[in-house]
């Protein structure tokens, strides 16, 4: 693509508002740097044959201008000597030069805009290849600080987490210690419950078991044993 087809999209071009744009301005700042270098050389190339196309349309304007001159000295000369025959020649040649400057000097202008936008195209694409330079080392510089402090914001919200699970454990924890303290006191009073009531039936049984042994004390001395 001829590079002065896109003179208006090259100088429209915001080197900033690329960078605000990009989702990863320290990739994309070597990627613009690539494309821009790549611009500055075809507009090099191309400046060099605008200018050659430049100076050949000055060079033949400025032909047929002194063509035009000589002519008009001539023919004033011409009929300065009488020789007013030979006057309307030279005024005749001079005049079909005359009519040929037109054109030159439409191609002359054209050859001239084309030089001047190639000229504001490189200062720009300089410029801006500059401007990313120096920002290049800030931009990566600012893009790892942030993609560690997402990291550690990553780590601390992990942390978080860990420490929320933590508690929620220590509750239960806390939770089955009081359980097995409520298990072991209710064992403890059933266990009293039951020595009260078992002592209560050794003394309200009276004196069972002494009868027992006298009853069979007397069954012995019958049988004379």
């Amino acid at each position: 693509m001829n590079i002065l087809s896109r003179f208006a999209d090259i100088m429209k071009s915001n080197i900033n508002a690329l960078l605000d744009k990009c989702e990863d301005p320290a990739k994309m700042v070597d990627q613009m740097l690539r494309d821009l270098r790549e611009d500055l050389v075809e507009v090099k190339k191309e400046t060099a044959t605008v200018m050659a196309d430049e100076k050949k349309a000055k060079r033949q304007l400025d032909e047929c201008d002194a063509e035009i001159q000589k002519y008009l000295t001539a023919a004033q000369n011409a009929l300065k000597a009488g020789k007013e025959e030979d006057a309307k020649v030279l005024i005749a040649k001079k005049q079909q030069y005359e009519a040929n400057r037109v054109s030159l000097e439409s191609t002359y202008q054209v050859a001239q805009a084309n030089a001047e936008k190639m000229q504001q195209m490189h200062d720009k694409l300089v410029n801006d290849i500059d401007t990313l330079e120096m920002k290049k080392d800030s931009i990566k510089a600012k893009v790892s600080t942030a993609k560690a402090q997402e990291h550690m914001n990553k780590i601390v919200a992990g942390g978080t987490n860990s420490e929320a699970s933590i508690a929620a454990f220590q509750r239960m924890e806390e939770k089955a210690d009081r359980m097995l303290d409520s298990a072991v006191a209710e064992a403890e009073l059933n266990a009293g419950t039951n020595k009260a009531s078992d002592l209560a039936d050794q003394y309200l049984g009276g004196g069972s078991s002494v009868q027992v042994d006298d009853e069979l004390a007397k069954m012995k001395a019958e049988l004379g044993l």
